[in-house]
């Protein structure tokens, strides 16, 4: 088992390891205690009503979104709201492959979907906290991933969603390019068996990964306009190496690679029998839709097409050069647009 405290509460704390007991996964198989690493913020009130879900996207935790996106300044305000972060299944501080033993470990860790982290989250805000419906799940890329599913699973349980930067079924170009990412790191001749067995030998599959979200992540108007500069890096390698590189480093390869299968997979039209149109028509919630303006993973056009499918829906691209990357919070101007959006869904009467 690779031993990595990277993971620790002294780097994403605080939070709380809950657990759901037994999970029977879609794909088949069990993960016998799945336990949710949980972070919450303000106060449930008394009829349960004001919560909202914050699901992660690849490679982050709930503490990254915590710091840009939840605050009193925020459309995610604790004094309002009581706003649950629920890491996925495979990130890191979930159960994932690195820190499971015995028949779930590593290479034996079973195939998770969206769905599976969908439902996983539903028992433990009903079990946990009581709580049968929310205001609001919001998520960016896999967060959104997650959202999409949430509304077509459970539409009688979400009275809004916000996927920001994320589609409802992934595209082929979107499943090729998390092929690339899942290469670099298992083309490294330390992965044996399905696995990685010590984190020392994937150093070069690492940096090769973190160089493919260089490419991708960020736009070519951020190269453009020497955005690196901007950020306080002096060349585009010092921040290949100082931002990118010190990003992912530090990360667990089999933990990534668990999610980037979830991430490839994600498709709601599962539920309608591969028609997407009838999925999204599930949805009761009332829906707005933000895609990224250079985003190169969940370009605008990709998900205005599914936007069109939700009735009563709205569409509201957030404006950055820094392509999809911006989620980290490196646009404080995309930022406010994301508080603005919400702000205006959260203020907007549902049924």
């Amino acid at each position: 088992m690779i031993q990595n405290d990277y993971y620790s509460q002294d780097v994403h704390g605080p939070f709380q390891l809950i657990s759901i007991g037994a999970l029977a996964l879609e794909e088949g198989g069990t993960i016998p205690d799945c336990r949710l690493a949980v972070a919450t913020h303000g106060t449930l009130n008394a009829r349960r009503d004001n919560a909202i879900l914050v699901p992660t996207w690849y490679s982050g935790t709930s503490k990254i979104i915590e710091q840009v996106y939840i605050g009193p300044d925020h459309a995610l305000d604790p004094s309002r709201y009581f706003i649950v972060q629920i890491n996925q299944i495979g990130n890191g501080l979930s159960t994932s492959p690195h820190n499971s033993d015995g028949d779930i470990a590593m290479a034996r860790f079973p195939r998770v979907r969206i769905g599976d982290d969908v439902r996983a989250q539903q028992r433990l805000l009903a079990q946990h906290f009581g709580i049968e419906r929310l205001e609001l799940v919001v998520g960016g890329s896999m967060g959104a991933q997650q959202t999409w599913e949430w509304a077509v699973r459970f539409p009688d349980r979400v009275k809004r969603a916000a996927p920001i930067a994320g589609t409802a079924k992934n595209t082929e170009h979107d499943l090729l390019f998390a092929e690339t990412l899942v290469e670099a790191i298992t083309s490294d001749p330390a992965f044996r068996d399905g696995a990685y067995a010590n984190s020392a030998d994937v150093i070069a599959g690492l940096r090769r990964h973190a160089k493919l979200w260089t490419v991708m992540g960020w736009s070519v108007d951020f190269f453009r306009e020497d955005r690196h500069r901007a950020l306080g890096f002096e060349s585009v390698a010092d921040f290949v190496e100082r931002f990118m590189i010190g990003y992912f480093g530090p990360m667990d390869p089999n933990d990534l690679l668990c999610m980037a299968w979830k991430w490839q997979r994600g498709d709601v039209s599962r539920h309608a029998g591969g028609d997407l149109a009838a999925a999204l028509g599930r949805i009761r919630a009332k829906m707005t839709v933000m895609p990224i303006s250079h985003d190169m993973f969940f370009p605008p056009e990709d998900c205005r097409r599914e936007q069109q499918l939700v009735a009563g829906s709205e569409l509201r691209v957030l404006d950055s050069i820094d392509g999809h990357f911006a989620l980290l919070g490196t646009d404080p101007a995309m930022v406010a647009q994301v508080d603005e959006h919400l702000k205006a869904l959260l203020a907007a009467p549902v049924d």
